[in-house]
């Protein structure tokens, strides 16, 4: 019997992998959106409903458990995610309180596993590769409230006998890139010719194409697969390694202005994960 999946956030830049690897798997979707949201999911196949909601963060929890209704599976993949505001807005609260109305929703319904998309800022700071079981540490409001939400919904779901699994994504990047983010940047700058104006660029990072991370996550929403989950490669590369890959498409590494810009003092100098996501789903 074909499983129906309830997909948050499926127009945005990670959800809109999620959904489009979820539109080729043997599962009927129904998608959250906000009523303005980008039509990103045109022409895609099984999306069985559309359900548009002004806010889907200041819904109840009785609004979720009438549209979680016959629902198998949860992917939550909302959050409020402005680059250069997102650290510090207290929309993260918002997101949070959604989170969790959305959640007694599932469990009202009897929904069977529920999805959420966590974060790498969750861990504390380290210069060492990081476990899925590593220590976590909050360092700004958005990941105190992606930690928050997290421990929350351990704990709810365990308590109901829901399988849930918190996918903590590292440096994505790719298709559907806002423009202020580094790669995107970068290409428009030596695309004009224009010098990129860049931080030091030693800070080491994970990065992994989103479409990759949007295939791991649909493939973990299918799976048996719970708990704690690094969605990385696990391999390390320096901001300034990755700038010259981009650049180097252009044949234009000479636009790039290393040490331009201050390093952002909320930002770590090293992230890198251990991936324990399971390939053979």
């Amino acid at each position: 019997m074909r499983k129906r999946l309830l997909l948050t956030g499926g127009t945005g830049f990670v959800g809109n992998q999620i959904l489009k690897h979820l539109s080729k798997r043997d599962v009927d979707i129904v998608l959250v959106i906000r009523k303005d949201s980008d039509k990103t999911y045109n022409n895609l196949e099984n999306i069985v409903s559309i359900v548009e909601t002004e806010n889907i963060f200041s819904e109840t929890s009785s609004w979720w458990t009438s549209k979680c209704k016959d629902i198998d599976i949860v992917i939550n993949a909302a959050w409020y995610a402005e680059p250069g505001s997102y650290y510090t807005s207290l929309s993260n609260m918002d997101c949070l309180r959604g989170s969790l109305n959305l959640a007694e929703g599932c469990i009202a319904s009897g929904v069977k596993k529920f999805l959420g998309i966590g974060t790498c800022a969750e861990y504390e700071i380290s210069n060492d590769p990081i476990p899925f079981n590593g220590v976590l540490k909050s360092h700004t409001i958005y990941s105190a409230a992606k930690l928050a939400t997290f421990q929350m919904l351990e704990q709810l779901f365990h308590s109901n006998d829901i399988s849930f699994a918190w996918c903590r994504l590292f440096y994505l990047f790719g298709e559907g890139e806002d423009d202020r983010r580094l790669v995107p940047y970068i290409k428009n700058q030596v695309i004009k010719g224009e010098s990129a104006e860049l931080s030091s660029g030693n800070q080491v990072r994970d990065f992994m194409d989103v479409s990759t991370a949007g295939k791991i996550i649909a493939d973990i929403s299918l799976s048996n697969q719970s708990g704690a989950i690094n969605v990385c490669s696990g391999i390390p590369k320096t901001v300034r390694e990755h700038a010259i890959e981009i650049a180097k498409d252009y044949g234009r590494e000479d636009l790039l202005n290393f040490g331009a810009k201050e390093d952002n003092p909320l930002e770590p100098m090293h992230v890198v994960g251990i991936p324990n996501w399971e390939k053979d789903n």
